[in-house]
């Protein structure tokens, strides 16, 4: 007994809640004045529909229904209803009496009163439902569609009053339905006034007619957005596009092509738009840079006038990248650690796109958390996920959407909540310095470590003497410059003639060149112990060196008796020259020396 309460009670609960998703037809409410506008000069259908709608009952209404029949529904892309400047809620629903029949609840923005009216508009945007027709075509052939839809317009409510006006993009029509009263100007055909119509009236509508403009579909549109604190926000969009019009009948010519310019339905470039901050801007495929494409920096915009390699007929598809860089402060607010991302969910493409799956990838910087996404119309978000780049760690949260068929309506702003911790700005610059610490330290590390398992004597043996032999080379630059000193003495004392300060001076000079010899004669004995040859050399080189020094101190001697008066000139210039061919002798002998240690 208590197990049937409990079923009962669950069957009411259900078939309450089926009851809140289903819509009524309300029988009071009648169009009073119906007038629609059906726009087929592009690739996509775009109907706006102005009603006026009266409350015939006796109760207020606070909701009405828009119907639509299940192909319109099929390519319906973005349906919005209006009334006194305000956009009203709709949502889908069903009525179980026209299960064949796609309903749409419309709250109004206040409860229409019994005896009074409302002026509403709808307004939606059809894709892929022109068909071209014939549907392949030769090159230099113009592309004919054909439309098909409804004379009447589809509603659960009766009609007073109805005018329909399609407008086509030239006055070249093959052929269109008619339903009196009809007329016919050059790029515009209108049905109606169609007086007393009942609800759910359908009159099959067919128009065959010219329609040359581009029918490019974007089949796959992948956008990825990366955001860095930093003041930069990177895009990247990897972009699939398909000549969906008639398909080219027989070979391409590309001598006709160029010589006649009678591709009609052919596209050769198409218009992309982006923010006007847009910057460091590419377009390539896998081939590289595509180098015909123009921009223009406009002053709302940046105009990107994209020329793909080859032009696109019927068919015919290409595929792209496109990227660039805008400023972080232009879409990315704060308030502490929390942080708001308003951006683009895409972007204009093309003039009358049609994107038939959008992949839309956010990455944020690492260390966000409680992140929320609002979008101003629905979109199945994905599960996110982690990317990892160059300086991560844990990994950067990504938040993934897709979305399918498309339209320029839909080029509205996400809003990205999150919480990003301040101190974190500091763990990209933490990381770079402790790997450069770390390299530093390795070298550091390897250069004084010795790894080797045993120690290599004849190795270890020639770099001691080369150790040794550089500390040579340095003593002996060192006494080579006082040799110069001494020598710049010996001019002074021949113009000066003061003999006992020069003796103080030379003094000085002769015991540091003393030292330095000293210093040499020590290393001989070092570089004796791992080298006899290069010790000899060295030994040599001392040897040759005293010879000099002996050469040096004896023309100070002869300048010091010259100055003194103890020798006459032309004595010192006979025991000057012979010393001076033996100090040159001498220091061409060290110079060879020098290059053999």
């Amino acid at each position: 007994m208590r197990g049937s309460r409990y079923l009962l009670l669950a069957v009411l609960v259900v078939g309450v809640a089926l009851g809140w998703c289903q819509g009524e037809l309300n029988k009071d409410l009648v169009n009073k004045k119906i007038e629609r506008k059906v726009d087929i000069t592009s690739q996509v259908v775009k109907i706006a529909t102005k009603i006026t709608l009266e409350n015939s009952g006796a109760a207020p209404v606070k909701s009405f229904l828009v119907a639509l029949t299940p192909e319109e529904k099929e390519k319906l892309s973005s349906i919005i209803v209006q009334s006194g400047g305000s956009v009203l809620k709709i949502r889908e629903t069903k009525v179980d009496e026209h299960p064949d029949v796609a309903f749409y609840k419309v709250d109004l923005r206040e409860p229409l009163n019994p005896s009074k009216t409302v002026n509403v508009e709808v307004e939606y945007i059809l894709t892929h439902i022109l068909q071209p027709y014939p549907a392949s075509i030769q090159q230099g052939e113009k592309q004919l569609v054909k439309y098909s839809g409804n004379h009447y317009v589809l509603s659960p409510y009766p009609t007073t009053t109805q005018t329909t006006t399609v407008a086509v993009p030239s006055p070249n029509i093959e052929s269109y339905s008619r339903l009196k009263p009809t007329a016919h100007t050059d790029t515009s055909i209108t049905y109606g006034p169609y007086e007393s119509v009942a609800a759910f009236s359908e009159d099959a509508m067919s128009i065959h007619y010219e329609n040359n403009s581009p029918f490019l579909t974007v089949t796959r549109l992948e956008r990825v957005i990366e955001v860095s604190h930093w003041g930069n926000i990177a895009v990247e969009e990897t972009i699939d596009v398909l000549h969906n019009g008639a398909s080219l009948k027989g070979p391409f010519s590309r001598y006709d092509y160029q010589r006649e310019h009678n591709s009609y339905s052919s596209i050769k470039s198409f218009k992309t738009i982006i923010p006007a901050s847009a910057k460091d801007v590419y377009y390539r495929d896998e081939i590289g840079n595509i180098s015909t494409s123009h921009m223009r920096i406009q002053d709302d915009a940046v105009e990107l006038d994209l020329r793909p390699r080859f032009p696109l007929f019927g068919g015919w598809k290409t595929h792209y990248k496109i990227g660039y860089n805008v400023p972080s402060y232009e879409y990315l607010y704060s308030s502490g650690e929390d942080y708001l991302l308003k951006l683009r969910i895409i972007d204009h493409v093309f003039d009358d796109m049609t994107i038939d799956e959008l992949l839309l990838t956010i990455i944020l910087p690492e260390g966000v958390r409680n992140i929320k996404l609002e979008t101003p119309y629905p979109v199945v978000r994905l599960a996110d996920s982690l990317h990892y780049t160059y300086l991560d760690t844990v990994g950067r949260p990504v938040v993934s959407l897709t979305k399918k068929n498309m339209v320029e309506a839909h080029i509205q702003d996400l809003s990205l909540h999150y919480r990003f911790p301040s101190l974190l700005m500091l763990q990209e610059p933490l990381l770079v310095v402790l790997a450069f610490f770390f390299l530093f330290l390795m070298v550091i590390l390897y250069v004084r470590l010795d790894l080797t398992l045993s120690k290599d004597e004849a190795t270890e043996s020639k770099m001691r003497v080369s150790s040794h032999c550089e500390q040579v080379h340095t003593h002996h630059e060192k006494r080579a410059r006082l040799y110069e000193k001494l020598e710049e003495e010996i001019h002074k004392l021949k113009s000066s003639k003061d003999v006992a300060q020069s003796q103080t001076t030379t003094k000085k000079i002769q015991a540091s060149i003393k030292d330095e010899t000293q210093f040499i004669n020590d290393l001989v004995g070092k570089i004796r112990a791992d080298s006899t040859d290069y010790a000899d050399k060295v030994a040599e080189l001392q040897k040759v060196d005293k010879a000099l020094r002996e050469c040096v101190v004896q023309q100070l001697t002869n300048v010091e008796k010259l100055v003194s008066g103890k020798m006459s000139k032309q004595q010192y210039m006979d025991t000057d020259n012979p010393l001076h061919r033996k100090k040159e002798e001498a220091l061409e002998r060290i110079k060879s020396l020098l290059s053999a240690i």
